[in-house]
């Protein structure tokens, strides 16, 4: 050892705590033990030592319509900002920060973002604002996404304030069930929706991303209210279970199957699709179990329906599935949906129907670029279109494809 201690030949590197750590460091020291109350006094505190004020921290409302103000000590909270055509809305959609001039001063809109989930935006107004300001903001918001997830665990704060409308019980029961709402890697985005938000019951997704697999699994339970969120707690939970211990999809059909009839008996079903996709290569595996096939997109369109032999929804005794399989190009998205979104119709009036669907998707990929711009686009124009109303659960679930790899996040540079 030389002198002071350092090993000969190894470079020395500057460890001294500089502003920007020290003010993230204090959030990330406490974060473990914070209460979920405190988070805004503290960021508020934070955003006070670069020279911010009127601290707003919005989160999505379960229909995707509005960024509400999260209400708290220190806070500024003022009406919900719509997601359409709002400042706090475009941060919230692209994921970017947003700068609006406000007569001498700023005000800046910040996606919250854990991981690749949108949960909201945060807005904070600052007289002038550099790269500097920039970049730590951003790192701020990115902490403090992180311990609004984190806390939604143990706390109903962020719940209540993200629910704009009464809630059913069963809709309580599904949206406990899923899992975020987005999800982005570099090579596989996706995005889902349920309308209608606050009643839904028998519809839902999961997925799970375990390597370079990403699964995907979409049910309908039969029925309204809690007899069809029961169901699906039980069709999701059995789909975990063997997605979980690395099973086949015939197989996973099949445990789904026998734990829907063991509990519920012969007249109980439960429609679904499951899917795994080889983020690596695009080799797209799945089973069809009475669900509509989904639709693929190339180039911002409709090109093709993934028609498969289908088997009996869950819970029939249905015989072993084939499991289908094609390979996916770059770029290419598929738009999985249940059938409540074709089958609606106003009283007196036909079906929505596939052939609208196709023309509303085409509308909805030529008008928008990201995943679940798309995905909010097309739920609203169908639901406008049939109505402004849903009498049966409708989901959509939008997987898009771009291969490659994300070994580059792990190498410093």
């Amino acid at each position: 050892m030389t002198e002071g201690g350092r090993q000969p030949g190894k470079a020395e590197v500057d460890r001294s705590e500089g502003f920007g750590e020290r003010l993230l460091g204090v959030l990330l020291d406490r974060a473990h033990e914070m209460p979920p109350q405190l988070i805004a006094p503290l960021v508020a505190e934070e955003v006070a030592r670069v020279g911010g004020r009127n601290l707003s921290i919005l989160l999505q409302d379960y229909e995707q319509m509005l960024l509400v103000p999260l209400p708290g000590r220190r806070l500024t909270v003022g009406n919900p900002e719509p997601v359409e055509n709002s400042p706090a809305g475009e941060a919230f959609l692209t994921r970017s920060t947003v700068e609006v001039p406000q007569g001498g001063s700023v005000r800046m809109y910040l996606p919250l973002l854990d991981g690749s989930d949108q949960v909201g935006a945060m807005a904070v107004t600052l007289d002038s604002v550099d790269d500097d300001d920039r970049r730590l903001l951003r790192r701020l918001a990115g902490l403090v996404a992180d311990m609004i997830v984190t806390k939604d665990a143990y706390t109903d704060l962020f719940f209540q304030a993200r629910r704009s409308a009464p809630m059913s019980v069963a809709a309580e029961i599904q949206w406990s069930l899923l899992p975020p709402l987005s999800m982005t890697v570099p090579q596989v985005e996706v995005a889902g929706i349920l309308e209608p938000a606050y009643q839904v019951a028998g519809d839902s997704f999961d997925y799970a991303l375990n390597g370079d697999i990403l699964h995907v699994a979409m049910i309908d339970a039969m029925g309204h209210g809690l007899d069809a969120a029961t169901m699906a707690v039980v069709a999701i939970g059995a789909y975990r279970h063997t997605r979980r211990a690395n099973t086949g999809l015939s197989q996973v059909y099949a445990f789904m199957d026998r734990a829907i009839n063991e509990q519920f008996g012969h007249d109980h079903f439960v429609t679904a699709q499951m899917m795994c996709l080889d983020i690596a290569t695009g080799r797209l595996q799945w089973v069809n179990a009475g669900h509509p096939a989904p639709l693929l997109i190339r180039d911002r369109t409709v090109v093709d329906r993934l028609e498969s032999p289908t088997t009996l929804p869950v819970g029939f005794g249905g015989e072993e599935p084939v499991v289908s399989e094609r390979m996916l190009r770059r770029g290419d998205r598929l738009l999985c949906f249940t059938d409540g979104l074709i089958e609606e119709h106003q009283d007196g009036g036909e079906q929505f129907g596939e052939e609208q669907l196709i023309e509303y998707t085409n509308r909805a990929v030529r008008e928008h670029t990201a995943v679940r711009s798309v995905v909010r686009a097309l739920s609203y124009s169908l639901k406008h279109e049939r109505g402004g109303i849903t009498s049966d659960d409708a989901t959509i679930f939008l997987i898009e494809w771009r291969g490659g790899d994300a070994d580059h996040l792990a190498t410093l540079d």
